[in-house]
């Protein structure tokens, strides 16, 4: 046993960014020791201020030895059992002092929970979770408020979020048409907190609202795919590859979402999403960095617009050429690749009328560049021609 007095709060945050360390001071009968105790008291408590004065500190040590001290090693898991019990008790007894002040703690409880496995499992008692609309919930709350709605068809719970309300404003609104909840997990830590979340919540995940179309967010049911021939998904790519931005990698993909959703849905994909984000976090890219943005392109086929210029392109561009047959596997290298370039050229060939008819199809390019600014990512002479277009359109 040994004595420790002390107080300790949480800073506000100017900028949740730039949280200042070592503000905690260590003394000995008042007498100043040191205000370096990373290694003396919990990583994530560091981000706090206070002082903590303890008779059993020896005084006029090095920074070393109270890092190796077993006394001082004891003021760590007993300061991290003291703030889990307080923050506890204002959960039981003042929850709606927690409530008013958690948008400023969270930062500091999500650090405490990625980083110390002891505090991670008395945090998920009093924890607490935001949704779109400023209710707060905790998560045996917010399991019970959303498993009927928000179940899958392999009964993995999903929990749907957003991250930038104003930018991410239709993909919450088609969630909340479907009876769904939107969590609002905007702090710098939510990437790898998401990843902590799925590993400690049984049969749980967690899906960013703008990562797919709505229906396939929390799928109840296989889904009925379009009847496609395998040149037709060849031609869908190429006809909106053709009219979208340069530098990026596009998965584009057919898919019935009905008569009334958008024509088009440009998404990317919830996991490499977010390992991008943790990678920057850590303070480098790593392979990611030099990696384009991929982005999935989902094409409504049920929807008019989306059927009027397949129409069009179907009468306008000729079907593609039979294909050469591929070279027997007894064939030389030399005759495998004159059969791989012989089909290769009748493909090219194809490609370009579909890329002409793509470049001067109107309809086209406006139904993508409304997706594309819906995703903010239509910029520079892209929007000026798409204003202009638009401008054009209504005389």
């Amino acid at each position: 046993p040994f004595n420790l007095t002390g107080i300790l709060y949480f800073p506000k945050l100017k900028d949740r960014v730039a949280v200042e360390r070592n503000k905690i001071s260590l003394y000995c009968n008042q007498m100043f020791v040191t205000d370096h105790v990373d290694n003396i008291v919990p990583d994530f408590m560091t981000l706090l201020h206070g002082v903590i004065d303890s008779p059993d500190i020896p005084l006029n040590v090095s920074r070393s030895y109270l890092q190796s001290d077993a006394s001082v090693k004891k003021i760590s898991t007993y300061i991290t059992k003291k703030v889990a019990d307080r923050l506890e008790s204002i959960f039981k007894e003042e929850r709606a002092q927690l409530e008013e002040k958690w948008d400023n703690l969270k930062l500091f409880i999500e650090y405490g929970m990625l980083s110390d496995e002891k505090f991670c499992e008395r945090a998920l008692k009093f924890a607490l979770l935001k949704n779109t609309d400023g209710k707060y919930f905790s998560f045996d709350e917010y399991k019970e408020a959303v498993k009927n709605a928000q179940t899958d068809k392999d009964k993995k719970l999903v929990y749907l979020y957003a991250t930038k309300p104003q930018d991410q404003y239709a993909f919450i609104q088609a969630a909340k048409d479907k009876g769904y909840d939107v969590l609002l997990m905007d702090c710098e830590l939510d990437s790898h907190y998401v990843n902590l979340l799925e590993q400690k919540l049984t049969d749980t995940r967690f899906a960013r609202v703008d990562s797919d179309a709505v229906e396939n967010l929390i799928p109840k049911e296989d889904k009925i795919k379009p009847e496609m021939k395998e040149d037709e998904r060849y031609d869908l790519e190429n006809l909106f590859k053709a009219v979208l931005p340069e530098g990026n990698d596009y998965y584009v993909v057919g898919e019935n979402l009905g008569e009334t959703s958008a024509p088009i849905l440009i998404t990317q994909n919830e996991f490499m999403r977010r390992y991008r984000e943790m990678s920057a976090l850590g303070g480098g890219m790593n392979f990611y960095g030099s990696m384009p943005e991929s982005y999935n392109i989902t094409v409504n086929m049920e929807n008019p617009l989306v059927q009027k210029i397949w129409s069009a392109k179907q009468a306008d561009v000729k079907p593609q050429a039979e294909l050469p047959a591929e070279a027997p596997e007894s064939a030389s290298e030399e005759e495998k690749t004159k059969a791989r370039e012989a089909r290769e050229a009748v493909r090219k060939e194809h490609r370009a009328d579909v890329q002409a008819f793509a470049t001067g199809n109107e309809l086209l390019h406006q139904i993508v560049d409304l997706a594309l600014l819906g995703s903010g990512m239509l910029k520079g002479k892209p929007l000026a021609d798409f204003i202009a277009r638009s401008y054009s359109l209504l005389k």
